[in-house]
């Protein structure tokens, strides 16, 4: 998988992409990871990126000509030809995107190439948005300075998805969103600490019924934390009958308490 930034600011990413999971994937050849400084596809003395937006207007805008001039760059270093460029997901950061999820990081592991955009200033050219970008997304409802931290953030989620990144396969697979439900408690080594100790099911050897137990934990935690997402979750008739039972015994004791 081929994964490139433009951005103003490609060292934020040095440590990012050489480190950790990250690090260790570029290592094993799993990813390519790449930072554009897209100032360099600037076409006047200055290396101005941005201009004053028509109509007036407070902020200033980012120019289409470096950014246009970059992706077309960044896909000839690839090996793509231009007649391409609308091969690989190209990726605008911006507040006005949909909202990044687990399930969008499943969707684009799938592809051979992404190419992120970060912003900063005002905005964008609308026609980066309109015949250059195939993606807007936002990790969530605040403004930041620049679109690299989000895309930071993309990229983790969507590279540990990768077959053979993670050392322990099944890891992505049980993570909270990737089935529909919160993550379920773990403890590890010592079976008591403090006085706090791990529950009695998990040190049973009884896989079935560690299992189910686990599976209950991550209803009940999806219940008090993120009750919403029960609404589009897959459970069976008696999980849901359970989980209705439950709520109803919750709404009774809080009416005497």
């Amino acid at each position: 998988m081929k994964v490139d930034v433009l951005t103003l600011f490609p060292e934020m990413f040095d440590g990012v992409f050489g480190a950790s999971i990250l690090g260790k994937a570029q290592t094993k050849g799993l990813v390519s990871l790449g930072a554009t400084n897209f100032r360099n596809y600037a076409t006047n003395k200055h290396n101005t990126v941005d201009d004053a937006p028509y109509g007036g207007g407070g902020g200033m805008v980012l120019k289409p000509d470096p950014i246009f001039a970059a992706v077309e760059d960044v896909l000839e270093q690839r090996g793509e030809a231009a007649a391409t460029m609308k091969a690989p997901r190209i990726i605008l950061m911006c507040p006005q995107g949909e909202t990044f999820t687990q399930k969008k990081a499943e969707e684009l592991v799938q592809e051979d190439h992404l190419i992120f955009i970060c912003g900063h200033y005002e905005g964008y050219d609308e026609r980066i948005r309109e015949f250059l970008v195939t993606d807007e997304l936002s990790i969530g409802d605040y403004v930041l300075t620049g679109g690299e931290l989000p895309a930071m953030v993309a990229i983790d989620s969507i590279v540990r998805l990768i077959p053979g990144v993670l050392g322990n396969e099944t890891s992505a697979v049980t993570d909270s969103f990737s089935t529909g439900l919160l993550e379920y408690p773990h403890y590890t080594r010592p079976p008591e600490f403090r006085g706090m100790k791990v529950p009695d099911m998990l040190l049973s050897g009884h896989h079935l019924n560690i299992e189910a137990w686990r599976r209950e934990q991550s209803l009940l935690r999806t219940l008090e934390r993120r009750p919403e997402m029960l609404e589009t979750a897959d459970l069976t008739d008696k999980e849901r009958i359970w989980l209705k039972k439950i709520r109803s015994n919750r709404k009774h004791n809080t009416e005497y308490v």
